[in-house]
């Protein structure tokens, strides 16, 4: 069983916005899969499929950034997950843009999304994948629920791609060791 979860806001005045880099994520993951994220479920949109024999979840909470963690605990309750069987994936203003940070537990830091989900969830033993939005210097909440910038669609479009690949790969191995290697190694190749 595996979940995975890009963070995000289901409105669309928030699309292309820094706060739904998660959701951006995800559907670029089903994309590379060939799967529509479409059901709605456990207070989320989610493609679910089997790969190796297994159970795959890909989710896009439908209840605000805030209170994502009444759809992650809504989805593991159902596929009947541990929080070690569960990825999020989601924006962070604390790391350089364009760059991806994985590991494996932690707090949710300045992340709402993140911390709602560590509170319902009662743990903070959850996978989770960072995707680096920098900082600007203005109020954090206007910045993140800015739009991004034409000039650096490319770049985080290729940093999806990335992410996409190695969350595949991710899927047929279960490394999650490599998982973090990987992303450590684009983070580098970003700066």
């Amino acid at each position: 069983m595996l979940i995975i979860v890009g963070l995000g806001n289901p409105s669309a005045e928030y699309e292309n916005t820094f706060h739904n880099m998660g959701f951006m994520a995800v559907d670029k993951l089903a994309q590379k899969l060939n799967k529509k994220i479409k059901k709605a479920e456990c207070f989320a949109l989610t493609a679910a499929f089997s790969a190796g024999g297994e159970k795959i979840v890909l989710a896009k909470p439908m209840t605000y950034m805030n209170l994502s963690g009444d759809a992650v605990k809504s989805l593991a309750a159902k596929y009947k997950a541990t929080s070690d069987e569960i990825i999020i994936i989601y924006d962070d203003f604390d790391i350089p843009r364009f760059t991806l940070r994985a590991r494996s537990e932690g707090s949710g830091g300045s992340h709402k999304g993140m911390k709602h989900i560590i509170e319902k969830l009662g743990t903070q033993a959850i996978k989770r994948v960072r995707i680096g939005i920098g900082k600007e210097d203005r109020e954090a909440k206007d910045y993140v629920l800015s739009k991004i910038k034409k000039e650096d669609e490319a770049a985080f479009g290729k940093t999806f791609d990335a992410l996409a690949e190695f969350l595949s790969e991710y899927i047929k191995t279960r490394d999650f060791d490599a998982f973090i290697r990987d992303c450590a190694l684009y983070a580098k190749s970003a700066d």
